[in-house]
């Protein structure tokens, strides 16, 4: 059951009546922060009295002690009554066991069982579900007692309890009863005892000790610490905080102790002869003092809480020698301390309690909800897993639990951080009414403050999906002057404002250059259809003319174009403002014929899409506009207007042939490679003035194809000869004129240049005759490498010898091959017949050979057969030839036959004198003769083999 919450100002019990004894507790509280120093640190705990059955409990007894279990809580009294609670405060049952104080309480694990000691020397262990109940007597008052955490589970039935005897008994049910057996006796009373898993530790006059229940052997023995009061004047606490971490307060010492389990230990309560390095070990891993007394402590994640007694000026050595507490009134109020392993203090707390003037430290204790201590992260316990931690007076029994998301957002606005609480909100623990709270307060404390612009971003978190209050806010930045700083926040959806009000923060961002960014920006995400561009147009348009104008502010209004559908205004600005994305612009809309008065920005964005555009559409943009564009443009576009021309040359050599003599200059300065192919192909250029260019930039053989289109031939010679130095041009250049005269003076400008003269030789075969160069050589003119030179002409004109032999040779082939082809094609038979008779005409094909036969259309029949000889007449019977009655078979010898004639008089002849393809194919090639090999017998005029036969006879 989980306790109710506590509010901050006051204690909330199940009654519907406030008590007096509560509205008491908020008028201390009151008081108690009001004298606590002033810290800026976060509390750690909140507190909340006890209500319930508690305070009418307490009317007529006093709290001595307290335990707590998962389900329940225990109550003890001076009284000698144990009050079974529930954690609202409710009694839930009544167990009247001992007749004087009850001193000690103790659950098992599974909270069935509850054992109590008292001073009036009595032990009850009794069952909280059934009438089972157990009672030991002894003969002095018992101090502490400790259930086996498996109490309900195993039958052994096992606890331990100790008091002024000074005897820790351990007991354990047997087949004849209980059975106790002493632990350990001799060093005074035990004052405190604790049972975790199977470890048992106990705090007598000498120190703390811990058994180890599971293998019966002591584990060790840890020093009461030096300088501390008396035991029965203040007492020693001891807290297990897992099953292996011991927490000790004793005095004004605090030790923590780590039990480190041997993996080879007994279980199930078997002893271990093995060894003492094979035992548990146990190691302080923490101890430190403080400067009050410990009245009490409890584990708080990775830290401690602590219940701590201020010691008063009469708190000393006096105080502890005394049996009888002094009750003089002058206590104070006892605290609440959250501190770590090296006493490093996170929090403080006083606490006014019901007469704390009155109490001494050992009238104080302190017990906490059963947790694991793993919950515990970032300073926020998860929600159900915090613990509760119950400081009992004999009067009061205050409950104090972590805070709270909430608690730390309320202390957050009390100290005035906004900014902090409004993040605890978002983090999404609050309530939605707390949400609201803090945005609505953040916000106007942003306002008073003047920070517009972080109120602005903290609008969407706190007007969310009111379109009134969004309107409202909207206007209320407006009449300070500061709407810009608020539009990039406004919501285009959920919710959706009027079209006023985006308009509004429109032309608030367009009069402020500082914001045009935003305008851009917002221009860019908003949904077209959710305002009237027209008016913010309007509105725009006239600061273009400004000196405030920016290239931001240009292109939101291109953007607002857009909008409109004014898709030429905004391929204007686009252009003006060089963005790469207004070739794609351009092919959306269908904006060629725009680009007319944009060349010069587009060249300069991408000379490549834009040369590309404008060759593409040269009939709407032409060749002049572009040209004088570049032109005014000066030298900076220069080379693009070279790139155009170029480009347009390449598509279509006379679209711009009144710029080649511009061109020509243009691919001097920036490409003199291709002027020569240039000078070549064109025709439209002016040979004097691009001479010119070519004589004033150097160009040596751009030079002598224009000397030679002009006919100074010579002058273009002595060009190649006296500057180039290149022979092979030379030769070259001379070949292509055609002139013997050339030839000449190509010799002439050669003679007085040795090497010249050399590589002339070399280059002169097939054009000149070496030996008529060698006889104008002047005597005694000595020519380097003469020798390599004489034999490399020689070798090469039998080179070109034998190229010209081998050449003829294969001309003779090709021929005879041809005429053979000839031959065999002059040797095919036509068949004719009338295309009416087309099933006899398969017939017939039955029985000539088919191969044989080319087949003519109808035109071509009766042409074939009036140049036939013999008057159109069968070379067999001499009977006309008629198409239309009979097919007939015509040759090229131009001798034509009835198909049944050529067929009888075929048949008549003798297989041997019958010709293949395949004999008289000799001078066939190999394809042709395989493919003669594999057809049918070649049909052969009758006459013309007759003849031929009867020839080679005589």
């Amino acid at each position: 059951m989980s306790p109710i919450p506590a509010t901050e100002n006051g204690v909330e019990g199940d009654d519907d009546e406030v008590s007096d004894d509560e509205e008491e507790y908020e008028a201390e509280t009151e008081a108690a922060e009001a004298e606590a120093e002033e810290e800026e640190d976060e509390p750690r705990l909140k507190y909340q009295r006890m209500g319930g059955s508690v305070p009418t409990l307490l009317s007529s007894d006093s709290a001595s002690c307290i335990a707590v279990a998962e389900r329940m809580i225990a109550l003890g009294t001076h009284g000698g009554v144990v009050h079974i609670l529930d954690f609202l405060g409710n009694q839930v049952k009544e167990f009247p066991a001992h007749r004087a104080t009850v001193n000690g309480l103790s659950f098992d694990i599974e909270a069935e069982y509850i054992g109590s000691c008292s001073d009036d020397g009595s032990v009850v262990v009794s069952s909280l579900f059934t009438d089972e109940k157990r009672k030991f007597e002894y003969h002095r008052p018992m101090k502490s007692i400790a259930l086996d955490p498996e109490y309900a589970r195993k039958t052994s039935k096992r606890f331990v309890a100790g008091g002024l005897a000074g005897q820790l008994v351990f007991y354990s049910k047997k087949w004849f009863g209980y059975q106790d057996q002493v632990l350990h006796s001799g060093e005074g009373p035990i004052h405190a005892a604790t049972w975790r898993s199977s470890l048992i530790a106990w705090a007598n006059d000498a120190g703390v000790k811990i058994y180890d229940a599971a293998n019966n052997q002591r584990v060790t023995f840890i020093e009461r610490p030096r300088g501390s009061p008396h035991p029965e004047l203040l007492l020693p606490h001891l807290v297990w905080q897992d099953d292996t971490l011991l927490v000790i307060g004793w005095g004004t010492s605090i030790k923590i102790a780590s039990v480190r389990i041997h993996q080879d230990q007994g279980a199930n309560g078997a002893y271990n002869n093995g060894p003492v390095s094979s035992m548990n070990k146990v190691d302080i891993v923490a101890s430190f003092q403080s400067s009050y007394f410990i009245s009490g402590v409890a584990p708080f994640g990775n830290s401690l809480v602590v219940l701590a007694y201020i010691p008063g000026e009469d708190d000393g050595e006096k105080e502890f020698s005394s049996t009888v507490p002094s009750r003089q009134g002058n206590a104070q109020r006892p605290e609440v301390h959250v501190v770590t392993w090296n006493n490093d203090e996170l929090a403080t707390d006083a606490l006014p309690v019901h007469g704390f003037e009155h109490y001494k430290a050992k009238d104080y204790c302190l017990a906490h909800t059963p947790f694991s201590g793993s919950s515990y992260g970032g300073g926020q316990w998860a929600a159900g897993d915090e613990p509760l931690y119950y400081i009992v007076s004999p009067k009061d029994v205050v409950i104090a639990k972590p805070r709270d998301t909430e608690d730390h957002i309320n202390w957050l606005l009390q100290h005035g951080w906004h900014e902090k609480a409004l993040a605890a909100v978002e983090a999404g623990q609050g309530r939605s009414e707390l949400r609201e709270e803090v945005g609505t307060r953040y916000l106007d404390h942003l306002i008073v403050e003047r920070k517009y612009a972080e109120a602005a971003a903290l609008c969407p978190k706190l007007l969310r999906g009111s379109a009134s209050a969004w309107e409202r806010w909207v206007f209320h930045f407006a009449q300070l002057r500061q709407l810009p700083v608020l539009v990039p926040f406004m919501p285009t959806e959920n919710p959706r404002l009027k079209d006023t009000v985006y308009e509004l923060g429109l032309m608030a961002l367009a009069t402020i250059p500082a914001y045009h960014k935003e305008l851009l920006s917002v221009v860019k995400s908003w949904p077209p259809g959710l305002y009237s561009s027209v008016p913010v147009i309007a509105a725009i348009e006239p600061q273009l003319k400004t000196t405030s104008v920016t290239d931001t502010l240009k292109e939101a209004l291109a953007e607002l174009y857009v909008i409109d559908e004014q898709y030429e205004k905004a391929f204007s600005l686009f252009a003006d403002l060089m963005k790469p994305y207004v070739f794609d612009f351009i092919e959306k809309h269908n904006l060629h014929d725009a680009i007319r008065e944009k060349v010069v920005q587009l060249m300069m964005l991408d000379r490549k899409c834009t040369v590309s555009l404008l060759i593409q559409h040269r009939d709407l943009i032409t060749p002049s506009d572009v040209v004088s564009q570049l032109v005014e443009a000066g030298d900076k576009c220069k080379y693009y207007l070279h790139i155009y021309l170029q480009s347009l040359f390449e598509i279509n050599p006379h679209a711009g042939k009144e710029y080649h003599d511009m061109q020509v200059e243009l691919y001097a300065e920036y490409d003199p490679k291709m002027l020569l192919p240039f000078l070549r192909s064109s025709q439209h250029y002016t040979l004097e003035k691009a001479y010119e260019i070519c004589l004033r930039r150097d160009l040596l053989r751009e030079q002598v194809f224009i000397l030679g289109r002009m006919g100074n031939t010579k002058e273009a010679l002595a060009v190649i000869i006296n500057k180039l130095g290149d022979m092979e041009e030379a030769v070259e250049f001379v070949s292509l004129q055609n002139d013997d005269d050339l030839w000449e003076e190509l010799i002439r400008q050669c003679l007085d240049k040795p090497e010249m003269v050399g590589m002339l030789l070399e280059h002169t075969v097939g054009n000149l005759d070496p030996l008529h160069i060698v006889n104008m050589v002047p005597d005694g003119l000595e020519i380097p490498r003469l020798r390599d030179r004489l034999v490399k002409i020689i070798t090469d004109y039998r080179t070109e010898t034998s190229l010209r032999q081998g050449c003829n040779d294969i001309l003779k082939t090709d021929c005879i091959d041809l005429l053979i082809k000839y031959y065999k094609e002059a040797m095919h038979a036509i068949y004719l017949s009338n295309e009416g008779d087309e099933a006899r005409a398969k017939r017939d094909v039955d029985r000539v050979n088919e191969s044989s036969f080319r087949r003519e259309p109808s035109s071509r029949n009766m042409e074939l057969k009036s140049k036939s000889r013999g008057g159109g007449r069968c070379c067999m019977c001499f009977d006309p030839l008629n198409i239309q009655d009979e097919s007939i078979v015509i040759f090229f010898c131009c001798h034509a036959y009835h198909s049944t004639c050529y067929t009888d008089s075929s048949s008549s002849l003798s297989a041997d004198e019958t010709t293949e393809v395949s004999d008289s194919d000799e001078w066939g090639d190999g394809e042709e003769a395989k493919e003669d090999a594999d057809s049918s017998p070649r049909m052969m005029c009758i006459l013309c083999t007759n003849a031929a036969k009867a020839k080679s006879r005589g």
